[in-house]
């Protein structure tokens, strides 16, 4: 049991009831494992997102006050933690450094806890460089600075994996405290052990949302790998199917776009691809095939913070090493479970596993 004072504040955008996006996902257990730790002493304050910033808000944005974070918001949150005697605080995202800056400065005996999902000034960078607008430009600036501030003024920094921490010392002066790689809810059922129906035609997964690192990677695929590989290629995620007639190819790629049942097309594939070459962070739909037992077959930006994940399939750099390990996956996966790679996701990014550490860096 733990004593009054070892209460916590967890700071966080609207949590969703059935999350879609990785980083929702990871919000949402990030809620649930702080729960289980501190039972009724954690006390959630949640934020709801407004929408795009719009140009006449960039002002207002770059002191802060991105993500439904406002002022009312902080005095809030500040009127809460003197309330309750709360001595810690857990902010779920560095895109709130706003926040951490105004606490450190309002309530500095206060202990503040940030979890970086990734590093956002290399994110929004990206995102960028796809997209080179003025908005997209705004986006980056608010970020970086809310970032900065997040860097700087946390007593605790909880990276998802070493790449991040050092990119963030790199760009800021000052990498993670700790270490905490990514863990997704528990959702393989041993229903999906079953064997597959012989008469199945056997399918490579990519499972991913309509955001510009998949988008850049799907179609760099379906151009430079799909019509030389022997395997059929499904597509599946929220936007994507918006993408379907710049993607399919007649019995090479299938765009399914949002499925009720995800479990079931991971369960029938044969493997799935991660072709994703630029981000941050940790691939959430690497850790979700490791927890239905799915080699990969992706790039070092997938396989990145999985260096636990020995033996999780074949990482690729080039077309042509597309194309080989895609071939020899084909031949060589004679089971559609491995059961070495479902032992893999729960020692290390189960929900017990994110438990565990987070419990020993707040503690």
């Amino acid at each position: 049991m733990l004593h009054d004072e070892s209460k916590l504040l967890l700071l966080t955008n609207r949590l969703e009831i059935k999350p879609s996006g990785g980083r929702e996902m990871l919000c949402k257990l990030n809620h649930e494992v702080l729960y289980k730790i501190f039972d009724k002493q954690l006390i959630l304050f949640e934020l709801t997102r407004l929408g795009p910033i719009k140009f006449y808000e960039i002002f207002d944005a770059i002191r802060g006050n991105i993500d439904g974070l406002n002022q009312e918001k902080f005095e809030q949150v500040c009127q809460l933690i003197q309330r309750e005697h709360v001595r810690k605080v857990f902010v779920d995202g560095s895109n709130l450094g706003g926040f951490v800056a105004k606490l450190k400065s309002t309530l500095p005996e206060v202990e503040i806890i940030t979890f970086f999902h990734n590093v956002e000034a290399r994110f929004f960078w990206g995102a960028l460089k796809v997209s080179k607008t003025l908005r997209s430009l705004a986006v980056l600036i608010v970020n970086y600075l809310a970032e900065k501030k997040a860097t700087r003024l946390s007593d605790k920094r909880i990276c998802l994996s070493e790449r991040d921490s050092r990119l963030l010392k790199s760009i800021y002066g000052s990498g993670a405290t700790h270490i905490s790689p990514i863990a997704l809810e528990d959702k393989f059922e041993n229903c999906y052990l079953k064997t597959q129906n012989s008469e199945d035609e056997p399918y490579a997964l990519f499972v991913g949302g309509n955001f510009y690192a998949n988008r850049e990677g799907i179609s760099w695929f379906v151009k430079n790998v799909a019509v030389f590989v022997n395997i059929k290629v499904c597509v599946v995620g929220k936007g994507m199917e918006d993408m379907r007639a710049d993607l399919e190819i007649l019995g090479r790629v299938e765009v399914i776009g949002p499925v009720d049942n995800l479990a079931e097309w991971y369960r029938r594939a044969h493997f799935v691809i991660a072709p994703i070459f630029d981000g941050s962070g940790m691939k959430t739909k690497v850790a979700e095939a490791l927890m239905y037992g799915k080699k990969v077959v992706g790039t070092p930006e997938a396989f990145s913070g999985y260096e636990s994940a020995i033996g999780a399939g074949w990482e690729c750099r080039s077309a042509d090493e597309f194309i080989a390990a895609m071939n020899a996956a084909s031949m060589e996966i004679h089971s559609s479970f491995d059961l070495h790679l479902r032992e893999i996701y729960l020692q290390n990014y189960s929900f017990e596993a994110a438990k565990k550490r987070l419990k020993m860096i707040i503690l």
